[in-house]
């Protein structure tokens, strides 16, 4: 393939406006193999537009295994250079990279000067060309402004006279950049800038746009507001941890820095999983804050000594970059998109500090894909604005959703293996004309200005720019294929885009994230998307508002696989409700919401294809489980699982228990053979823990912190662990301890004793007639009462605490309900007696634990799954209760929310068991119904039974909007509803 030359097609002297020298150096950029720039100022709209290109150049030498040699000189010349324009260049890291700063004294620096070298692999020169004019770096400099600039070229051989001259322009760049006082470019050197700068009037140097103003400023949006307040309000509350969720383009990082800097951090931890990211991290945080220095943490670069790192997770992530880290050394530490790296990494770095707060931040509003966040953030979500926030409050732009159906191409005959469709089969059936001339057709009907299109492979974008522009040839417009083997770099492409010269590109995966170009407003997805986060990053890529764009466009093609139903649950839970259009509507029968300006078309193929898959669609536990880990890309932690809306108890009843079903998918024989020796522990003793408190989840939290399967803690180690990890949940905290408890220190005696006397004691037996407890006491040690190998005991840790953080995510969303009021009924008391006196006196309720079931949903509109697996006491004052006949459970719905006696949705429900032959008389009861579904699943529903002339029973609802529903064989009544328990 021919190298592409340095020099675009044009003349040797540019005039700004019309005529920009932008795209000259950023042609340039793209394919020097060497650098060098001498200008008196740089400004950060300038140096904002070259970043980009020259970050992507640093990049990809590095991948090549080459050098990129990148020298910039500037001046403190009048004070013009701006110092967070001076923190970008700071930032730019590679070994060939160098920048200073020429101490002008006083004595005018008026250099404008822009080198580029290409040389082969020996070093040998084979291209060059200098850029000398009037150019320095802001924006209206290289775009509006004009500016005069005249290019002189290398023309070999080397004794020929350009070559010299040229040869002596690369040479008088030398002698200023070693010059005495062209100094190295450091931290310090700019906060003494910063300290004693007196930047000039605009009217001073001219009204050509050579400076940025000082004083414009970057303010929060309006859900970023509402976010900083609640961040703010969670601390006053004692929350060490918070997760924040805002939809792709509605400034996650921005909101970051700005509560970074409502607390005045000292020093801030920013951690991503890609070095793009954190690139734009610092640019953000430097703009807001150009007063603190700032450095990477990466496999190029560890700088320790910043006041803001920008750390890889993958780099920083292990033990022994940990180590050159005090715990303590951040005050303020930003996790962002946790989704894309495993747990464990991050859990790595969330065990080793102990900042002051930690944000967790995340794009994604699917409560499948915020489990391990939300846990690793002690349950504690802080802050939710989805897409549909982000239009409703003009933050982003609305859109116009085209689903088209893709019939040519079978996807049932595409192979499917681990979640994904095959790729080498996926690429064969993509790259065919027929699909090609498919997409055109509706792309032409439906496109604007500016087209991102996502393929599945290099192979695909380069046939559709190939088939686009072969449709092109008559219209004047382009199409490009933009991927890591692309002649055009990712920069360019976007520049030419931007600029209009381009109408379509093609992209593999380099736009999934990070792209901001505004201008794009139409997206075509040509490619399966089995995770929606990436379907949703690929939609924001053209929701950001541009003053051209009124809405953006989405052409989304899908196909007659089953995959393709992860469409309806995008469109419904992350931009709204249900996807619809004025053929598909919601499960409620209304339209959708999904923010104002936006709409949805669906081809009918479409529709009907999903209305036949639901209609025979139903999984078992390991469907759910493996469908799950395809749209993780990882195994399913138990937590993920139970938040994706799936049951743990179906789990069990299937598969004996959690555990088992991950062990039949575990490629770890280890892993499996601890599953073995250890599954009745992990079921029984914590998946199965029955908690009327939070307390047992405590424990064992801060059991597998002190490593207690290897070094058993003493009681007190115990207590003072559980009473931090409990100062990490204040609402819990503040909900199961009485006042008194709460103001208890760790150290603490009493602490200790009452701590001896709940948790502990429960799991040792002293709190049950259990015979066989799971731990004992040892002296005052609390070990466990079966034997842990030395070689098992880690993964046994990290099997305990993916089932303490379910338990503890499952108790927080309990507690998240209405709370119960003891020593009051819904109904009066009719049996009230009266005395001798004349007074009306109520008997007295006596304080009782009946059974409690969780997960037990009696339905207050259809039959509803539900199970007693887990079952635990709950304390109420109630009157004629017996714990052997009576029971509490959940109602769910509304049908039976009318009437004098009204039951809503999350009451309280005391129930009276009965069976056929006790049930006495029912007509004119209330009752729960029980039935079994096709698949063994109980099914529950609370009604009024009636009884007709003829003898047919039927179910009457409260709600008169519920018809009644006729009673037959296949029902049993298995309880009575004695009263609501509010």
């Amino acid at each position: 393939m021919t190298m592409p030359s340095l020099v675009m097609e044009h003349n040797v002297l540019t005039t700004g406006g019309e005529d920009p020298l932008l795209p000259q150096l950023l042609h340039a950029i793209n394919h020097a193999t060497e650098i060098e720039i001498a200008v008196s100022f740089v400004q950060r709209s300038g140096v904002e537009l070259l970043l980009p290109s020259l970050n992507e150049a640093i990049e990809r030498h590095k991948h090549q295994g080459t050098q990129l040699i990148l020298r910039i000189l500037t001046s403190d010349y009048l004070h013009i250079s701006h110092p967070i324009a001076l923190r970008y260049l700071l930032a730019l890291e590679g070994d060939g990279v160098e920048v200073k700063i020429f101490e002008s004294q006083n004595q005018s620096f008026h250099l404008k000067s822009y080198i580029f070298v290409r040389s082969d692999s020996n070093d040998l020169l084979m291209e060059g060309t200098a850029f000398i004019g009037s150019n320095n770096i802001s924006k209206t400099a290289l775009t509006d402004a004009h500016e005069w600039c005249l290019r002189y070229d290398y023309q070999p051989p080397e004794d020929s006279y350009p070559a010299q001259q040229f040869a002596n322009i690369r040479k008088q760049f030398d002698r200023l950049f070693t010059h005495p006082s062209a100094q190295p470019l450091t931290d310090e050197w700019i906060s003494r800038y910063l300290q004693n700068r007196k930047p000039p009037k605009l009217a001073l140097v001219g009204s050509n746009g050579l400076i940025d103003a000082d004083e414009e400023k970057v303010g929060p949006n309006s859900a970023q507001i509402e976010a900083l307040e609640a961040l703010h309000q969670t601390r006053l509350a004692g929350n060490v941890r918070g997760l924040v969720v805002l939809g792709t383009g509605m400034g996650k990082t921005w909101l970051s820095a700005f509560d970074a800097k409502q607390v005045a951090a000292e020093r801030v931890l920013f951690v991503a999983h890609r070095e793009e990211i954190l690139t734009q991290a610092q640019n953000t945080y430097t703009k807001l804050w150009p007063e603190k220095s700032s450095g990477f943490y990466h496999g190029q670069e560890k700088e320790l000594d910043k006041e803001m790192v920008f750390a890889s997770v993958q780099t920083l992530g292990r033990q022994h970059h940990l180590d050159r880290f005090s715990p303590d050394h951040f005050d303020y530490i930003v996790i962002d998109e946790f989704h894309h790296a495993s747990a464990k990494t991050y859990l790595n770095i969330l065990n080793y500090f102990t900042p002051t707060f930690l944000l967790g931040l995340t794009a994604t509003p699917e409560r499948t894909d915020q489990a391990n966040i939300l846990s690793l953030c002690h349950d504690n979500l802080v802050f939710e604005r989805n897409l549909v926030h982000g239009i409703d409050e003009k933050i982003l732009v609305p859109f116009h959703y085209f689903g088209i159906w893709d019939d040519a191409v079978d996807y049932q005959e595409i192979p499917w293996r681990n979640g994904k469709f095959d790729p080498q089969a996926l690429d064969a059936q993509f790259a065919t004309l027929r699909r090609a001339q498919h997409i055109f057709h509706h792309w032409k009907q439906h496109q604007q200005s500016r087209t991102l299109a996502f393929c599945v492979s290099k192979k695909h974008a380069d046939f559709m720019a190939d088939a686009f522009n072969e449709a092109f040839a008559e219209q004047g417009l382009k199409a490009l294929a933009v991927h890591s083997d692309s002649s055009v770099r990712r920069n360019e492409a976007l520049t030419l885009l931007d600029k209009g010269e381009v109408h379509v590109l093609f992209s593999v995966d380099l736009f999934n994230e990070g792209t901001d170009l505004p201008s794009i407003d139409t997206v075509m997805m040509l490619r399966p998307t089995e995770s929606n986060i990436i379907f949703l990053q690929q939609l924001g890529r053209g929701l950001r508002r541009h003053e051209s764009k009124a809405h953006l466009v989405v052409l989304d093609f899908i196909g007659n696989h089953r995959t393709f139903l992860n469409k309806q649950e995008v469109l419904g839970l992350s931009l709204g409700q249900r996807a619809a259009s004025s053929a598909l509507r919601s499960s409620s029968g209304e339209a959708p919401r999904l923010g104002a300006g936006c709409f949805v078309n669906l081809d009918p193929q479409i529709i009907a294809f999903w209305e036949q898959l639901s209609k025979q669609y139903r999984n078992t536990a390991e469907e759910d489980y493996l469908n799950l880990e395809g749209h993780l890309g990882h195994r399913p932690q138990a937590v993920e699982f139970y938040r994706a809306g799936y049951d743990l108890a179906k789990v069990s009843k299937q598969h004996k228990s959690w555990f088992s079903l991950v062990a039949q998918h575990c490629e770890s024989d280890t892993t499996r053979n601890v599953i073995a020796r250890h599954h009745d522990f992990l079921f029984n003793a914590v998946q199965k823990a029955s908690m009327t408190k939070c307390f047992k989840a405590v424990l064992l939290e801060a059991f597998l912190e002190l490593d207690g399967f290897q070094t058993p803690p003493t009681i007190e180690q115990l207590a003072a662990r559980s009473w931090q990890v409990l100062s990490c949940y204040p609402r819990l905290r503040e909900r199961d301890l009485k006042p008194k408890e709460q103001a208890l220190l760790a150290t603490d005696k009493q602490w200790v004793k009452y701590w001896h006397a709940n948790p502990v004691n429960a799991f040792i037996g002293k709190n049950s007639k259990q015979a066989d407890a799971w731990f004992r006491l040892e002296g005052e040690h609390f070990c466990a009462n079966f034997e842990v190998l030395p070689s098992e005991a880690a993964i046994l840790h990290d099997l305990v605490k993916e089932l303490v953080d379910y338990l503890l995510a499952r108790y927080t969303d309990r507690d998240s309900t209405p709370a119960i009021v003891t020593n009051q009924v819904t109904e009066q008391v009719s049996n009230v007696t009266a005395l001798d006196s004349g007074k009306t006196e109520v008997p007295e309720k006596v304080q009782v634990s009946l059974p409690y079931y969780p997960d037990l949903k009696i339905a207050c509109g259809h039959f509803k799954t539900g199970h007693h697996d887990e079952c635990e006491l709950m304390a109420v004052d109630l009157m004629n209760v017996d714990p052997e006949r009576h029971f509490l459970a959940r109602a769910s719905g509304n049908s039976m929310n009318g009437g004098k006696s009204p039951i809503y949705d999350g009451d309280l429900l005391l129930l009276e068991l009965v069976t056929p032959s006790s049930a006495g008389s029912i007509t004119g009861t209330t009752m729960a119904i029980e039935i079994q579904d096709e698949s063994g699943d109980n099914q529950y529903l609370l009604r009024v039974v009636k009884k007709d002339k003829q003898g047919q029973y039927w179910l009457k609802a409260n709600n008169p909007d519920y018809a009644d529903m006729p009673a037959n064989e296949t029902m049993k009544t298995f309880a009575r509803l004695k009263q609501v328990v509010r």
